[in-house]
């Protein structure tokens, strides 16, 4: 009875013939997970004990493309044992190629992104200089986009495509696609003018377009800021090309620039000595550099108008150094008697006979 239901057919195989099929599908997928078992539990234990953290990162990078190349193979065996006509064939071993190519890729991706991650960042992070630092994301981001290119023409042309018909018939629709991509090209010329011109380097505050903030990545089509606020903007490097650039981490010192005014019974003594106070707070004050200006500079509607320009030096604290200043000024004015101006109107009242 059960040597009878394993030799009816169905779909061209025997019952006999799918059990093994699905039993082979089965048996690749418990090898696979069991050499994933064995990686977590074993391999990467051994490799844990070495110095070396180039083997802990093979065993990280490889043990889910291997796993998953094992069951495809799996797969495309069980296939290749049944009946199938000569075009179902064709189209899982072209399949199977595409996979296996792809699955290599992937591979070769993983562990390129980590050995970059683990080695080269941090040794040019290292480095004095700020270009290593810009080129490495986008060497990184072009080895792993060419491999994914020469995967596919290798799939493709392991699988019976005709590549060189393809890209021939690429080469045909060239046009339309250059038509297409010229803002992404406009961008790739962008990122390699900001290397070649260097208006700015990573973590350096830059304003652009409205915006205001921190750049934390140069890539080939994009650059991201991190605005005051927080918030994360990704920019065309096309716009780096076509606007102006205000680079604020390259000022030598932040200029404040301040106009006092204080009011008009202020005798010509009294402005002398606010002047000479404004002059000693900032010879006094570490945070700023010692050119600052100081100018009776107008009579104003309501005041007389002291200018006062000093420059925090660069790398403090800007709005520390100016609330540092401004709470100095109010105190040592106070404790003089300058009082400061604010808007008044005196009203002449003539009364007619």
């Amino acid at each position: 009875m059960f040597t009878d239901i394993l030799s009816k057919t169905f779909y061209g195989n025997t019952a006999l013939d799918w059990f093994i099929a699905i039993s082979i599908i089965i048996g690749a997928i418990v090898v696979g997970k069991i050499l994933y078992w064995f990686s977590k539990n074993v391999f990467k234990k051994l490799a844990a004990k070495t110095e070396t953290r180039l083997d802990d990162i093979i065993i990280d990078m490889i043990e889910e493309p291997v796993v998953f190349a094992i069951i495809i193979s799996g797969i495309w065996i069980a296939l290749n044992t049944l009946n199938t006509t000569k075009g179902m064939e064709a189209f899982t071993s072209r399949v199977f190629y595409i996979l296996i190519i792809f699955c290599a890729a992937w591979l070769l991706v993983r562990l390129i992104d980590s050995l970059f991650k683990e080695y080269i960042v941090p040794l040019a992070a290292k480095t004095e200089s700020n270009l290593d630092d810009q080129l490495v994301p986008m060497l990184r981001k072009s080895i792993k986009t060419a491999i994914w290119v020469i995967a596919i023409i290798v799939g493709l042309d392991n699988a019976g495509y005709d590549v060189a018909t393809l890209l021939a018939g690429l080469g045909i629709g060239g046009l339309a696609f250059a038509l297409a991509a010229q803002d992404t090209i406009s961008n790739l010329f962008g990122g390699f003018t900001i290397l070649a011109d260097k208006p700015f380097k990573i973590n350096d505050r830059i304003k652009i377009s409205g915006f205001d903030g921190y750049v934390r990545e140069i890539g080939l089509r994009s650059t991201r800021l991190v605005t005051l606020e927080g918030r994360t903007v990704t920019i065309p490097n096309s716009t780096f090309a076509k606007n102006p650039i205000e680079n604020i981490s390259s000022e030598p010192a932040r200029k404040i620039t301040l106009n006092l005014g204080l009011i008009y019974d202020t005798t010509a003594a009294e402005l002398e000595t606010a002047m000479t106070l404004l002059r000693n707070i900032a010879i006094n004050d570490s945070d700023i550099e010692d050119k600052a200006k100081i100018s009776f500079n107008a009579f104003g509607d309501f005041a007389l108008n002291i200018l006062f320009i000093y420059y925090i030096k660069k790398g403090n604290n800007i709005y520390d150094g100016q609330t540092a200043v401004s709470l100095e000024i109010l105190k040592q004015f106070a404790e003089n008697n300058l009082e400061f101006a604010f808007p008044t109107q005196t009203i002449y009242k003539k009364e007619l006979p």
